[in-house]
C-alpha cells in the first residue's frame, strides 16, 4: 500500500505563512483525488482541501482563501499553502485520499502551531 510522509511544518507568528508537503511511495495518480486534514488538541480530524487528478480544488470555509492545495504527479507530492495563519489553525496536519474519504494508512502528519 501507499505510504504518505508528510513534512514542512513549525512554529509560526499569527499573519504567517507556512507550506506543508506529502510524498507518497506510489503514484498519486492512482489514488486519484488528494485531500489535506488536520486534527486539533480534543478535536476529530477534519478534511481542510481537496485537489483531483486533473487539479480541480475544493476548500473548507475555514481555510478559503488563505490556503492553496496542489499537486506534482511527476514527484508524488502533494502541497499546502498556507498564507494569513490563525492560532486555530494549529494542528497536526495529514495528506490522504481526498474529498473528506480517507482511505489509505495515515502517516505521521506535521506540527503546525501558530502562537506569537
Amino acid at each position: 500500500q501507499v505510504q504518505l510522509v508528510e513534512s514542512g511544518g513549525g512554529l509560526v507568528q499569527p499573519g504567517g505563512s507556512l507550506r506543508v508537503s506529502c510524498a507518497a511511495s506510489g503514484s498519486i495518480l492512482s489514488i486519484g483525488a488528494m485531500g489535506w486534514y488536520r486534527q486539533a488538541p480534543g478535536k476529530q480530524r477534519e478534511s481542510v482541501a481537496t485537489i483531483t487528478s486533473g487539479g480541480g480544488t475544493n476548500y473548507a470555509d475555514a481555510v478559503k482563501g488563505r490556503f492553496t492545495i496542489s499537486r506534482d504527479n511527476a514527484k508524488n507530492t502533494v502541497y499546502l499553502q498556507m498564507n494569513s495563519l490563525k492560532p486555530e489553525d494549529t494542528a497536526v496536519y495529514y495528506c490522504n485520499s481526498g474529498w473528506g474519504k480517507p482511505r489509505l494508512a495515515w502517516g505521521q502528519g506535521t506540527q503546525v502551531t501558530v502562537s506569537s
